[in-house]
């Protein structure tokens, strides 16, 4: 009994060790920290909320079924060959015109104002914890390499999921960045990284800030957060607004449809451009993450002039084809007249010229 008894000890102290210090999993939000949040009007009962009830089904059976169909698996849930990429061309001097870069998922370079600054930079190979697991990039190459990178001015983040904050990216950028910008609570991530504190800005939902001539405002998503088992939302999520004087931008983040897209454009619309998702969608998840029609119908609400499609073609996180977004999104847009710049992955699409990317490059 005393051994089964100092086994089952050692499991959980072995468990609790590792929760708390693979560096992977990132660090909770401190004591301090989360009674500094009792002011958002999200953080109830010690973790954020979305402003729209939000409904997830974790129950065993839906669990259970998920499971069942990742295992059994799409065929044409990832593309059959690796996909090619455009090779980044660095600038020495930033164009007048807002550029625009994709990297494939969620992650962007927009250079605008004379700032180069990149959004949602995850450039792991697998978006787990655990590189040697999970679904691995399509493209297997990024564009570029890290190392190779000028320095970049701000990097703002809209959530902690894996897909978007990566550890290891983080870490060969730290001496290239200047600033974060981040929604509450994932400041903390970055600073048991290795970034100084007084490099992060942590906002909330509807904060505005001037920097560098530049004015951010970090505005609302419909989504969750969380790393491990045991800090599900406890940090925000969010979207973000880039206004300059070259260009007003719109970066949605991971999204479910909902009204904060026509408080955003009400408020800070139009946009020459908005980067917003279309994949990784399921009816299970419906809440979390947009159909590629209501992607249609969130850019409308937003009153952008240009649909970037982003959240696709990089990782395989649900079941439909990997062709399925582009392809639904391209199609809603069509019929409701909405010009769509679909780059490849490394191609600049800049903002103001007549000819955006619109060959069928997935095909």
């Amino acid at each position: 009994m005393m051994a089964v008894l100092f086994t089952i000890i050692g499991l959980f102290l072995f468990v609790y060790f590792f929760m708390n210090g693979y560096p992977d999993f990132g660090s909770r939000p401190s004591k301090q920290k989360r009674q500094s949040f009792q002011k958002s009007l999200q953080f109830k009962q010690d973790h954020f909320v979305n402003e729209t009830p939000t409904v997830m089904d974790t129950s065993l059976s839906t669990a259970l079924s998920i499971a069942k169909d990742f295992i059994k698996g799409n065929p044409k849930g990832r593309p059959d060959q690796p996909l090619k990429t455009v090779k980044l061309k660095i600038q020495d001097g930033l164009e007048k015109n807002t550029r625009i870069t994709w990297f494939g998922h969620s992650a962007l370079m927009l250079e605008m104002d004379g700032k180069r600054m990149l959004l949602d930079p995850m450039f792991g190979q697998a978006p787990s914890p655990f590189p040697m697991f999970g679904g691995k990039r399509y493209s297997k190459t990024l564009p570029f390499s890290v190392e190779d990178l000028p320095f970049i001015d701000a990097v703002f983040f809209s959530h902690d999921h894996y897909d978007h904050l990566n550890y290891r990216s983080i870490k060969k950028l730290k001496e290239k960045a200047g600033r974060f910008f981040v929604p509450l609570g994932v400041g903390s991530h970055l600073e048991s990284w290795g970034v100084e504190s007084g490099r992060i800005s942590e906002h909330d939902w509807w904060d505005e800030m001037e920097w560098e001539g530049l004015h951010l405002v970090c505005t609302p998503a419909r989504h969750f957060s969380g790393r491990s088992l045991t800090d599900r939302n406890a940090t925000l999520w969010c979207s973000w607004v880039i206004k300059g004087k070259q260009s007003k931008i719109f970066f949605s983040g991971d999204s479910g449809y909902g009204p904060h897209f026509k408080n955003i454009g009400d408020r800070y619309g139009p946009f020459d451009a908005a980067m917003m998702e279309c994949g990784q969608y399921d009816d299970r998840w419906s809440e979390i993450h947009m159909m590629p029609e209501e992607t249609v119908q969130a850019f409308i609400d937003v009153r952008g002039d240009l649909l970037i499609p982003i959240h696709w073609s990089a990782f395989t996180l649900a079941l439909h084809d990997w062709t399925d977004p582009i392809e639904r999104v391209t199609k809603e847009a069509g019929k409701r007249n909405v010009p769509v710049a679909a780059p490849q992955i490394g191609e600049a699409v800049i903002i103001g010229r007549e000819n955006y990317p619109q060959r069928v490059w997935w095909k």
